[in-house]
């Protein structure tokens, strides 16, 4: 399944969740496509959730 297809799905749930539970389940939609997204890369090896959770809480290194 290319990106192409996987956009179109995506844009359909969320404009779902748009027209069934109005501007909650909208942005509810889209928060937890956000995590889903985050753990999809991290799982492919291509995020590193130790190095962003340290970013977020301050605990960031030069190197």
């Amino acid at each position: 399944m290319n990106l192409t297809v996987v956009g179109i799905f995506a844009g359909a749930f969320v404009a779902f969740m748009s027209f069934q539970f109005g501007a909650w389940g909208f942005l509810g939609a889209l928060f937890f496509m956000g995590i889903g997204a985050l753990f999809g890369r991290a799982a492919e090896g291509k995020l590193d959730l130790r190095s962003v959770f340290d970013a977020l809480t301050g605990r960031r290194s030069s190197s």
